[in-house]
């Protein structure tokens, strides 16, 4: 991974970079693992208004490289890690731990237990880290199919 990574909280300005992310992400990678409309779902829960009322609150960050692109995203709400998304032409190069290792840090600070819903892609990285399983669910996409994902928890000492 490139050693000149920048996590920044992320400003209004910043909406149409943290879209770009999150929806990349989700009509690249999600198709691979979830039918169409669970895939569509996830994409219309993941809203303008949502993210810039998250951006407004002060809870979302950006991972920006060494030559200054928004590669990653993540949104921490209380305890919870929400939102974590990394542009796919960036996966593979320690972007999304470097945002999962800020998220687990930022937590810790305040928070004996952090949580957070791992979908189908991502449910390997969470357990390698020591998350575990508390809840399974499945959303009804209202579209013929499901959105399933798993509840995971870690506390916030254990080691990752």
């Amino acid at each position: 991974m490139a050693s000149g990574i920048n996590i920044r909280r992320a400003e209004q300005k910043d909406l149409e970079t943290v879209r770009k992310i999150t929806q990349t992400t989700i009509r690249e990678i999600y198709p691979l693992y979830y039918p169409a409309g669970a895939v569509e779902f996830f994409s219309e829960h993941h809203s303008d208004e949502k993210i810039m009322r998250d951006i407004r609150a002060g809870i979302v960050y950006l991972l920006i490289t060494d030559d200054e692109t928004a590669a990653g995203t993540v949104t921490l709400t209380d305890n919870e890690i929400d939102r974590l998304f990394v542009l796919p032409q960036y996966q593979g190069k320690g972007y999304g731990r470097a945002l999962l290792d800020f998220a687990e840090d930022a937590i810790a600070k305040a928070y004996d237990v952090m949580k957070l819903h791992a979908s189908l892609p991502a449910k390997s990285i969470y357990l390698k880290r020591g998350f575990h399983e508390v809840d399974y669910l499945r959303i009804d996409t209202g579209r013929g199919d499901y959105l399933c994902a798993d509840v995971m928890e870690k506390e916030s000492g254990d080691a990752s």
